[in-house]
C-alpha cells in the first residue's frame, strides 16, 4: 500500500510557513510515503520562483504542480529548466517550457505519475485536458500504475466529468484552484480517488488567501485593487490516499491542520 498526500493550493509566505511547520509531523501521523502540492500561487500570492521552490522542496514536497498563475512570475522559466519536480498544465502548446507530467519515486521506491491539467471553462483555452489526459495516462502506464491528476479548474461539472473520465485508468483526480475544499471525496466505481477541490493552504480569515478588506474593495468600487496576502491564522487543507499494488486507491481522507 502506498500512501501519498496531496496538499492544495499554497498561498504566499504565509502558506509556505504552516507547510514548513507541520508537514513533518503530518508525514509521520499519516505514514505518508510522497507528498505532492499545487504551489502556484506560493511566491507572493501569484506564481512561483526558483527560491521558493527550492525553500518548498526542502520542507518535504516532492513534487509541485502549478496551474493558471503559472506564468506570472517571471523567474518560472529558471524553475522550469532547472527543476523538474515542478510541473505545469500539459494542456499548453507543443514547446512550451517545462512539463506537463513528472514520474516521482516515493519513499518505498516506487514509481509514482504526477500529471498537471488546466481546465477550459471560464480559464483560458487551451488543448482539451481531456485528450492531454489520455495521451499522458498512456505513456505514464508504461513505467507505472500509480498515476494521480491535478486538475487545475474553475467548473465543478469540468472537474467531476474527468474524474468519471478517468475512473479505473489513474489512482486520482484531485481538482485544485478555487481555494475551497468541498466535501465530496471518495473512491469512483472503478477505484479512482476523487475530491473536486482539496482547498487551500493559506490565511484562514481572507478571500481565498487574499487580504478581505481588499477583495471587498474592488467588488464595491468596480476598480482596479493590487491584491496582496492576508495575514493571521493559517490553515493547511490536503487529501491521504491509499493506493493498492493495483494503482487504485482503496480510501480518501481530508486532512487540516492549523496555525496561530
Amino acid at each position: 500500500m502506498t500512501r501519498i498526500l496531496f496538499i492544495g493550493d499554497i498561498v504566499g509566505r504565509p502558506g509556505r510557513k504552516i507547510v514548513k511547520t507541520v508537514l513533518s509531523e503530518l508525514m509521520k501521523t499519516e505514514a505518508v510515503d510522497l507528498v505532492v502540492a499545487n504551489g502556484e500561487n506560493a511566491a507572493g500570492g501569484f506564481g512561483l520562483s526558483l527560491e521558493v521552490t527550492r525553500e518548498l522542496l526542502f520542507s518535504g514536497i516532492d513534487v509541485i504542480t502549478l496551474g493558471n498563475h503559472t506564468w506570472d512570475n517571471r523567474d518560472i522559466y529558471n524553475v522550469l529548466d532547472q527543476e523538474p519536480r515542478v510541473v505545469r498544465p500539459a494542456n499548453y502548446p507543443d514547446g512550451t517550457p517545462g512539463a506537463g507530467s513528472y514520474l516521482a519515486i516515493s519513499a518505498k521506491g516506487e514509481p509514482v505519475g504526477v500529471i498537471n491539467l488546466l481546465g477550459q471553462v471560464f480559464l483560458e483555452a487551451l488543448q482539451s485536458p481531456f485528450q492531454i489526459a489520455d495521451e499522458l495516462v498512456s505513456e505514464l502506464s508504461k513505467e507505472t500504475k500509480i498515476i494521480l491528476v491535478d486538475i487545475h479548474a474553475e467548473a465543478t461539472s469540468e472537474k467531476m466529468a474527468l474524474g468519471w473520465y478517468l475512473d479505473g485508468r489513474v489512482s486520482a483526480v484531485l481538482g485544485t484552484h478555487t481555494h475551497i475544499e468541498t466535501a465530496d471525496e471518495r473512491v469512483l466505481p472503478q477505484g479512482t480517488a476523487y475530491i473536486t477541490d482539496v482547498g487551500m493552504t493559506g490565511p484562514i480569515n481572507s478571500v481565498l488567501g487574499v487580504d478581505s478588506e481588499l477583495v471587498l474593495k474592488k467588488f464595491l468600487t468596480k476598480r482596479p485593487v493590487k491584491f496582496e496576502v492576508a495575514g493571521g491564522p493559517i490553515v493547511l487543507h490536503g487529501v491521504v490516499l491509499e493506493i493498492s499494488a493495483t494503482g487504485l486507491a482503496t480510501s480518501i481522507k481530508r486532512v487540516k491542520r492549523e496555525l496561530e
